[in-house]
């Protein structure tokens, strides 16, 4: 469990998340491709990829809520249609799909011969059973109810008024042939889909280990181009192509993701090339830039930091005392002098890029910018206090602002975000 520092509770338009990224040169012995670049032979093609973690938290699809068992669960793992590099999407499981004319009936074609990671047979009963496994109390998924909430009568199975899906919005009249009823029309039901949630696990490893079906996905399980060979936990987790994977095999021999949960030592592994990728403390970011081979890359991700309020409390139920704890906070120098330029002011929630992004939005009370306005600040700050009554600051209730303490740049921005409060 990470350590926890305690000060105060705010909300501030995020920074937008730059990868910056080490990516070691393959080595000779392959072929050339017709861009010139050689090609590692296949004794080569293995691939080590840091998480910045201890372990990850869930290899179960429908329990998966973080970045880093995404990451593993995609893996091993799909369904009926994925987002593409475009956030566009794509069949997977399923072949076509055709909607009702008034949007409440999606029926699936599923693609010919699928398997699971061990050879059996993957058919249309298998994905309706993995979509209400994600759903179904007796789970206890936190994101399955959310990302699966159109399915038609969920609120009857949540509150157990009903003891499942299937045969109700969730129907396979064929082997392969997938129904999927909702309650109401929704242009997102396909995007809702390709959440981890909707991902299709293996009924018959779940029975015969029903408490810990993941810690067997060696033996099977899975549907995604790689199986799992080996996971030790708090060490690596190891995969290898599945050899029943619908789709194109991977180039790939084996990827191995090992656990780091420091920057600074999973940037010095990658030095003495145990990693053929790694993360760039921002202290080591200028030396990174000067590494030969163009071996640092540096690309914006779809990725938001920001601090959450609590506005159901004082001083943060009053709007006006919310905006002026925003506008006192220069992003621009945060994102500069602590992050070094890895990061990028901002002020949306949704990151620029992914549906759903407003380049029209500005900050509070319209300013346009990220470095904070502190005339504004200090106006709506007097404002909020004249409308709660309060004639001086030492009236403003205690506030506790609580974050993950654990790297130096996290304390350092910390650190100025109290000070630029105390100063504006």
């Amino acid at each position: 469990m990470r350590s926890r520092k305690k000060t105060t509770t705010m909300v501030l338009p995020a920074f937008l998340a730059l990868i910056a990224m080490l990516f070691a040169a393959c080595g000779g012995g392959g072929t050339t491709s017709n861009s010139g670049v050689t090609k590692a032979p296949a004794s080569q093609q293995i691939f080590r990829f840091p998480l910045p973690v201890a372990d990850i938290s869930t290899f179960d699809p429908a329990l998966a809520s973080d970045l880093y068992s995404g990451q593993s669960i995609d893996m091993v793992f799909t369904g009926l249609v994925q987002l593409n590099d475009q956030l566009q999407i794509q069949g997977q499981l399923a072949s076509s799909w055709t909607t009702s004319s008034d949007g409440l009936t999606w029926t699936f074609h599923l693609r010919p011969n699928l398997h699971f990671s061990d050879g059996s047979t993957l058919t249309s009963q298998d994905v309706i059973y993995s979509i209400n496994r994600a759903v179904e109390p007796a789970t206890a998924s936190t994101v399955g109810p959310y990302y699966l909430s159109l399915l038609k009568d969920i609120n009857l199975l949540t509150t157990n008024k009903i003891k499942t899906l299937i045969g109700d919005s969730l129907l396979a009249p064929d082997n392969s042939t997938v129904v999927i009823k909702i309650s109401k029309p929704a242009a997102y039901f396909l995007d809702a889909l390709s959440y981890p949630t909707s991902y299709v696990v293996e009924p018959s490893l779940i029975a015969a280990h029903p408490k810990n079906w993941t810690d067997f996905l060696t033996q099977g399980g899975g549907d995604g181009p790689f199986k799992v060979s080996s996971y030790i936990h708090s060490k690596e987790i190891d995969f290898v192509p599945n050899p029943f994977y619908y789709g194109p095999k991977p180039q790939l021999q084996k990827v191995i993701y090992p656990f780091y949960k420091q920057s600074d030592t999973e940037y010095r592994a990658y030095q003495v090339n145990e990693l053929d990728t790694a993360g760039v403390p921002t202290s080591s970011l200028a030396a990174a830039k000067a590494l030969p081979n163009h071996q640092f890359q540096q690309v914006p991700t779809l990725n938001i930091w920001y601090y959450a309020m609590n506005y159901l409390v004082k001083p943060f139920d009053n709007i006006d005392i919310r905006q002026a704890f925003e506008l006192a906070i220069n992003k621009n120098l945060i994102a500069t002098n602590v992050w070094k330029g890895s990061v990028i002011p901002s002020n949306h929630i949704v990151p620029k890029g992914m549906p759903g992004y407003n380049p029209n939005l500005t900050g509070p009370d319209g300013v346009q910018g990220t470095s904070g306005d502190v005339t504004k600040a200090k106006a709506l700050l007097a404002a909020g206090m004249a409308q709660e009554g309060w004639t001086s600051v030492s009236q403003i209730p205690s506030i506790v602002f609580t974050y993950p303490s654990g790297t130096t740049d996290i304390d350092n921005e910390m650190a100025v975000v109290q000070q630029e409060w105390q100063n504006n």
